[in-house]
């Protein structure tokens, strides 16, 4: 086998899902990006990242967070929850590396690796709690949260308490444990 084809073999079989896009748009990527994310890899090309994504508002705050580190360092890493064809959220370790550290969203090459989580995780989260486990999973606190949605604290802690309960844990540690699976903190 020739190197073109070994380096494109590589590319399509690597253990993480790899994507290339240009102003948010899929460009190129793997089989298992593909697998990860349960869409055809052809329907994909082409696409807007925004079909992994919940809502509009989530796709447009979620370009926002690592733009000032692609600037910096071209460089930007994260957990998140994305969002299967089939409707169902997965939670996936995201790395990001800019082409273009002047304009960072022109052309990114990014990573996307799936998190263990246990069966008890997969309990369905609401549009808000999601929302709060993502600002928790980013390390903001409970003030940062509100103001970032526009909400008051009151009501960020409010949700917070209710995710203790449904994932019958003593703190947000534990939560974010328990829906990224061990080892794993936001």
């Amino acid at each position: 086998m020739d190197e073109k084809n070994l380096l494109l073999m590589a590319f399509q079989e690597a253990p993480v899902g790899i994507v290339l896009t240009e102003d948010r748009t899929i460009r190129a990527c793997n089989a298992t990006f593909a697998r990860l994310f349960g869409h055809p890899e052809s329907a994909l090309i082409g696409q807007s990242f925004r079909l992994l994504y919940e809502t509009e508002r989530e796709f447009e705050e979620i370009r926002d967070i690592g733009l000032a580190p692609l600037r910096d360092s071209g460089t930007y890493s994260d957990e998140r929850l994305i969002r299967r064809i089939d409707g169902t959220r997965l939670w996936v370790r995201f790395r990001a590396r800019t082409l273009t550290p002047e304009t960072p969203l022109a052309r990114l090459v990014m990573s996307f690796a799936p998190l263990p989580r246990p069966a008890a995780a997969t309990v369905a989260l609401t549009p808000r709690e999601r929302d709060v486990v993502s600002g928790l999973a980013h390390g903001r606190t409970s003030k940062e949260i509100a103001r970032h949605l526009g909400l008051s604290p009151r009501t960020i802690e409010d949700v917070r308490a209710r995710l203790l309960r449904k994932f019958e844990v003593r703190n947000v540690t534990e939560l974010l444990t328990r829906l990224t699976g061990p080892g794993i903190s936001g």
